[in-house]
């Protein structure tokens, strides 16, 4: 009695779990966002917990990040080209966790100018995704 049940809904939870989608990618962003306002205000309240709950979060969530499925499967090799440039959304991924990290050593060894100097630097880094991958 038990399978009867179980298998159905086993169908259905496989049957909504979809890929990546642009509702997906916005909740990542808004989480970035929200890690990125913790860092600073760990900063600005020289709190060293909240700074490394910040960048826990952004560096967890950048990783989720990746083109879209409909961008993915899209048959236009020029458009899926434009869309979703892989390497440059790695290669943005990958300078926001090294800076991240420094963003945490550099605060937690008492040096906060280099602290948000890193913290710029990531900021740079999303501005660049938004502005060449995104078309703002």
């Amino acid at each position: 009695m038990k399978k009867l049940l179980l298998i159905p809904m086993i169908a259905v939870t496989c049957g909504f779990s979809g890929g990546y989608n642009q509702g997906d990618r916005i909740l990542d962003m808004q989480k970035m966002a929200q890690a990125m306002q913790d860092i600073q205000m760990g900063f600005f309240y020289n709190n060293i917990d909240i700074v490394k709950d910040g960048v826990k979060v952004l560096s967890a969530t950048i990783d989720l990040v990746r083109p879209i499925d409909s961008e993915i499967n899209n048959k236009d090799i020029y458009e899926q080209w434009l869309n979703n440039d892989l390497k440059m959304t790695r290669k943005i991924q990958k300078k926001i966790k090294n800076k991240a990290t420094e963003v945490e050593d550099r605060f937690a060894s008492g040096d906060p100018k280099q602290a948000l100097q890193a913290y710029h630097k990531i900021t740079l880094q999303c501005l660049k995704c938004h502005v060449n991958l995104r078309k703002w």
